[in-house]
């Protein structure tokens, strides 16, 4: 058997946690400042987040062959 291939986009975008959690970057961030923003948004979506279980369950499954324990 070959071995299986990981997604390039979605290696680029998450990150499969020992846990099975899966870690994404949050969007609005490369131009966080220079368009006219609440504060409220720039807070929210500062940094990174963890996908619910139902997306990461997908994301672990289809994109990542060796990130589903």
């Amino acid at each position: 058997m070959p071995k299986l291939k990981t997604r390039s986009g979605a290696k680029k975008r998450f990150h499969v946690k020992k846990s099975g959690k899966v870690k994404f970057a949050k969007a609005l961030g490369k131009h966080l400042f220079t368009h006219a923003k609440s504060p409220k948004l720039k807070r929210e979506h500062r940094g990174t987040g963890h996908l619910r279980d139902m997306d990461a369950k997908k994301v672990r499954l289809e994109l990542f062959p060796y990130g589903a324990n």
